[in-house]
């Protein structure tokens, strides 16, 4: 695990599944969006603007605003 700020300023942590071996991190972003990707293969996105998507693992994405 670990966590930093990129380039951009944004702030990201990753982390590890010991059981899976699979790494999710997320992403805060300075525009108060952020993203994340479990360690499932699952991602979610929001806008921080009323507008957000998941993606389950199984590749469906479902979305709102």
């Amino acid at each position: 695990t670990g966590s930093g700020t990129n380039s951009q300023g944004n702030h990201y942590c990753t982390r590890e599944d010991s059981s899976s071996g699979s790494t999710g991190y997320h992403y805060s972003n300075t525009n108060d969006s952020y993203y994340y990707k479990n360690t499932d293969g699952s991602t979610y996105y929001n806008s921080g603007t009323g507008y957000s998507q998941y993606t389950s693992p199984s590749g469906q994405t479902h979305k709102s605003t």
